[in-house]
């Protein structure tokens, strides 16, 4: 059985046994914003900062790839770009109805993608 950790919404389709149920996800997610290069700290920073306040501080300290290194910015955003390409090749919507069946769709949807990113990605060898 493949575990994602994501639940979809079912968008109010019939389930077995009669109903409609809704399942939301249940990820804890922050939102992180790159701030621009030319932003400054509120006037607050010092007593009570905002997490752009901290944001812009771990900037100052670490620069801009420590920053996106120690708030995991990189890889959130290539989480959101494997999800962006499985809805365009795969779509947006599961098309089977109960939960075993869609954890089989995913599966196979998944596999396709890899198999795809793999034969496009070209075999690189160092010489010398």
């Amino acid at each position: 059985m493949i575990s994602t950790g994501l639940s979809f919404p079912t968008r109010g389709r019939r389930r077995p046994g009669g109903g409609h149920r809704e399942r939301a996800c249940e990820i804890a997610t922050t939102v992180i914003v790159p701030p621009r290069a030319t932003a400054v700290l509120s006037e607050t920073a010092e007593t009570a900062p905002t997490q752009r306040d901290r944001h812009l501080q771990c900037i100052a300290d670490k620069g801009r790839i420590g920053w996106q290194k120690a708030s995991s910015y990189s890889t959130r955003s290539r989480v959101e770009a494997t999800i962006g390409r499985y809805k365009q090749v795969i779509g947006d919507g599961l098309r089977f109805h109960n939960d075993e069946s869609r954890t089989t769709e995913v599966g196979v949807a998944v596999y396709v993608l890899n198999r795809m990113l793999e034969l496009g990605r070209p075999i690189s060898v160092r010489i010398a």
